[in-house]
């Protein structure tokens, strides 16, 4: 049996880096490309604009709102979301087609309405099969009848229904560099704060306190990223980074420091002589 035709969305701004590499993945066998832009900077609108066949401009409303309207703006009930620094493995886009054939055999009542896919991570020159990023799946495809994103930083589909998971992986063709790395993390750290203290939680010390060498250890130990590496170092000490960052941007949010001391609060003259040695001292 013939599947159902399937759209393809993703939300972008400034990723002429890997976008081309992400829509050709898909261009082939999607019966409909939609790309979300967030007024992109760089040359991404060109190279989406020659791939999709919906090319739009939004302000930035967050990851949740932004990727629920590129969903609805798909005229196919079943959609698959990429992002512009992922690719559709052959295997998996052949695999996520069978399948939905198939399940279009099944009763009603034993109808999957939503699959997770397996994602494998390349960074700093390697593919990366252990630690805190492994293993690592979401739902991607599902009718959009049935699914709606949910959360904030870490949205996701959340699926009213049956759902399953495929065998093939897509690839994330993540951070360029380690510097890209530390941005994202500053940014996602903040934006992470937010989301903490919007839904209440207050700063306790035991957060970057503990947290973070917590993460380290069930990362790179327990979770036996040592095995990849020093890009799996690195990639454990920035995620502890990460958890300690977000844990002070809530202090930060919620103490709100001044910029500058109070007038009656500057530090008084040190009053300087000279020890034995000739040398100044307090």
């Amino acid at each position: 049996m013939k599947p159902p035709p399937i759209s393809v969305y993703m939300i972008t701004f400034n990723n002429a880096r890997t976008v081309e590499r992400a829509l050709k993945s898909v261009g082939n066998w999607a019966d409909e490309i939609v790309v979300v832009d967030s007024f992109s900077t760089d040359a991404t609108p060109e190279v989406a604009g020659r791939f999709a066949g919906r090319f739009l401009q939004r302000p930035w409303p967050g990851f949740r709102d932004q990727y629920q309207f590129a969903a609805e703006q798909c005229r196919n009930d079943w959609v698959l979301f990429i992002d512009a620094d992922e690719e559709i493995s052959p295997g998996l886009a052949a695999e996520l087609r069978e399948e939905l054939a198939r399940n279009l055999d099944r009763p009603e009542e034993e109808r999957v309405c939503g699959y997770a896919c397996r994602r494998r991570t390349y960074f700093l020159g390697r593919w990366i099969r252990h630690g805190g990023w492994v293993p690592d799946h979401e739902i991607r495809l599902y009718d959009r009848r049935f699914g709606r994103w949910e959360g904030a930083l870490h949205a996701k589909v959340e699926v009213r229904g049956r759902t399953a998971l495929l065998r093939n992986y897509y690839y994330h063709y993540t951070y360029a560099d380690i510097a890209d790395q530390i941005s994202t993390i500053n940014r996602y750290s903040s934006t992470a704060a937010a989301d903490m203290d919007r839904s209440g939680r207050r700063f306790s010390l035991a957060g970057p306190l503990f947290h973070p060498p917590a993460r380290f250890l069930r990362d790179y130990i327990l979770k036996r990223g040592f095995l990849d590496g020093l890009p799996g170092f690195i990639i454990a000490v920035n995620t502890m980074f990460h958890v300690f960052a977000k844990h002070t941007k809530l202090w930060e949010r919620q103490r709100a420091p001044r910029p500058f001391p109070p007038d009656n609060d500057q530090p008084a003259p040190q009053h300087r002589g000279k020890n034995g040695n000739g040398r100044l001292q307090p």
